[in-house]
């Protein structure tokens, strides 16, 4: 379980930041910034983990306790279709961060970023490999990160049906594949991506080389 550690050993303002969506066809990525000014309440330092080992009714629990925390401070980010296509996945995350930081009501003096690599934040970065395991403000971000993306989906799913992406959150799910077989792409896909023309050019099966990344539901 994610614990304060990295937290508690800075003493000052320390953001944790993840960002949720590299892996899918289709939609943004999206990344949060979480700071506990104050330290992390009982309820959520018992229940905050990986967002993609809870439940979803949790993660939307959990969600919730974070923004009725007074001293949860909370920024949200996130980089478009066209920003992906235009930057690499890699880099459109790494926008999404730095728009998820400077969008917290106070500016963190360290961030801990989840994974090997972070963008320029304008004060000290550290990256942590499985920070989401790791750090309770890591976790928080990638739950509020998990949580904003998938009712984004969802609200895209209402116009774009034949995906499914209200459960598979734009990954690459056999309905997904075979709807883009059948329906094409969208304006939400990401059409740059190597699966994403070959399904469409039907040079592989639409069932082949399944997402690592489980759906939402």
């Amino acid at each position: 379980m994610p614990d304060y550690t990295l937290e508690d050993a800075h003493g000052g303002l320390v953001a944790g930041v993840d960002e949720v969506g590299r892996g899918p066809l289709a939609g943004p990525v999206v990344a949060a910034a979480v700071i506990f000014s104050s330290g992390v309440p009982d309820v959520l330092a018992e229940r905050l983990d990986d967002s993609k080992k809870l439940r979803p009714a949790m993660r939307q629990k959990l969600y919730d306790i974070l923004h009725a925390t007074p001293d949860a401070l909370i920024g949200v980010g996130a980089a478009s279709v066209a920003e992906i296509e235009q930057h690499n996945i890699l880099r459109a995350s790494w926008i999404a961060m730095q728009r998820a930081v400077l969008r917290l009501p106070r500016q963190p003096e360290l961030v801990l970023v989840d994974g090997n690599a972070a963008p320029a934040f304008g004060c000290p970065a550290q990256c942590v490999v499985g920070g989401d395991a790791i750090s309770l403000s890591i976790s928080a971000a990638s739950v509020v990160a998990k949580v904003v993306r998938d009712r984004l989906m969802t609200r895209l799913a209402r116009r774009w049906p034949s995906y499914g992406w209200d459960c598979n959150a734009g990954y690459g799910t056999a309905i997904h594949r075979a709807a883009l077989m059948a329906d094409g792409v969208s304006p939400h896909h990401r059409a740059a991506f190597g699966t994403v023309r070959r399904i469409v050019q039907a040079s592989v099966s639409p069932f082949s080389h399944p997402s690592a990344e489980q759906p939402s539901c």
